[in-house]
């Protein structure tokens, strides 16, 4: 744009020139300020987050004491078991105000510090989860094991109580573990490569769409419920886009839905089939990554990682197909309802049970 033609765009808007100027610089301290200002929010939000964490360090703490004060009276014979009920009393009475301390509150509390007194790996955890989650853990959980993966998971992915809860709901601790099972060695390789990121079944219940879908539609809706897609997946997992175009030669191709994932720093692309995996959806996958790997993949990421998410599968052509496959791809399964969790604990069961007669063979 010419100086001529500014002019007549700040003569048309009624400035003068020096008007514009000044406008012009009031904006620009305006900006300017503005980004200090929000330094100082920045300060004011980390010394909240701070304040609150300590806050939950010591209300876990205090409920952990309390817990220990109950149990130790509780083995009294002068005491026993009424003991509860009697400082439950002497609260009701004393301090109505007091929440949490009723009759269940206390046995709460007493159980909290029983479960977890002894075990050493627990004890830099419990203090960073809050109390509504340890509450959905000690009543929903039935292993130690199974009680600390969800420790770890509410601290590496801040699950909110729905949020957890939503977690055991779906199994996803049965999940993780079956997807666990030793496999072929390609899969094998890919998992270690990736951390075991990447699950064999995936629970999508929370999509809007029948049981028939289009892969169009079943697309469309995890977008509309991209928040709870990526807590299924993982919160370490960026969305980027959908219908990703990438160019080979003169042809476009699209990608279903690209992620970044930050643990993995790596982009993963999620192909998304409504029916049984087939083996040339290898192929295909390929191409996505070889191309994302030389034309959008920075120099400091690593190799690009795909997901061919299909409605089942049947493991031995899943093995057989990707025995020879250089990309690093998982294929996993989705289930439009929740899954049995009786069901998916039975299976847990036999597999471990089949691990431990493995071993006691070797």
């Amino acid at each position: 744009m010419t100086q001529t033609q500014l002019a007549e765009i700040i003569g048309a808007a009624g400035w003068e020139t020096s008007e514009y100027s000044e406008r012009k610089e009031l904006m620009s301290d305006l900006i300017h300020y503005n980004e200090q200002f929000e330094k100082i929010v920045d300060i004011i939000e980390s010394a909240k987050e701070r304040a609150y964490r300590k806050v939950n360090e010591e209300l876990i703490l205090m409920y952990r004491d309390v817990g220990e004060y109950i149990s130790r009276q509780s083995e009294n014979a002068e005491y026993g078991d009424a003991f509860v009920q009697k400082l439950a009393d002497f609260f009701a009475a004393n301090y109505p105000d007091l929440k949490g301390f009723n009759r269940r509150g206390l046995y709460r509390m007493k159980q909290f510090y029983e479960l977890y007194k002894d075990n050493e790996k627990v004890s830099p955890l419990v203090t960073q989860l809050s109390w509504t989650n340890h509450l959905k853990i000690m009543s929903a959980c039935k292993s130690m094991e199974e009680r600390i993966f969800y420790m770890n998971m509410c601290i590496k992915e801040r699950l909110s109580k729905r949020e957890l809860e939503r977690q055991i709901d779906s199994g996803y601790y049965e999940r993780y573990m079956l997807s666990r099972k030793p496999l072929a060695p390609a899969i094998e390789e890919f998992r270690k490569a990736t951390g075991n990121v990447f699950l064999d079944k995936y629970v999508l219940d929370f999509l809007d769409v029948p049981e028939t879908v289009s892969e169009r539609d079943l697309q469309k809706s995890i977008i509309r419920n991209l928040k709870n897609f990526i807590l299924e997946i993982g919160k370490d997992f960026t969305f980027i886009g959908e219908e990703y175009r990438v160019q080979v030669g003169k042809h476009d191709y699209y990608i279903d839905l690209l992620f970044y994932h930050r643990g993995l720093s790596c982009l993963v692309a999620f192909e998304l089939k409504i029916g049984e995996f087939k083996p040339e959806y290898v192929g295909k996958i390929n191409l996505y990554l070889e191309t994302l790997d030389r034309e959008v993949k920075k120099e400091n990421e690593n190799p690009s990682v795909g997901v061919i998410l299909c409605a089942s599968k049947d493991d031995e052509v899943v093995e057989f197909a990707l025995s020879r496959s250089l990309s690093p791809t998982m294929v996993s399964e989705y289930n439009l309802k929740l899954i049995d969790k009786k069901l998916l604990q039975n299976k847990l069961k036999e597999y471990i049970e089949l691990v431990g007669t493995s071993s006691d063979e070797e």
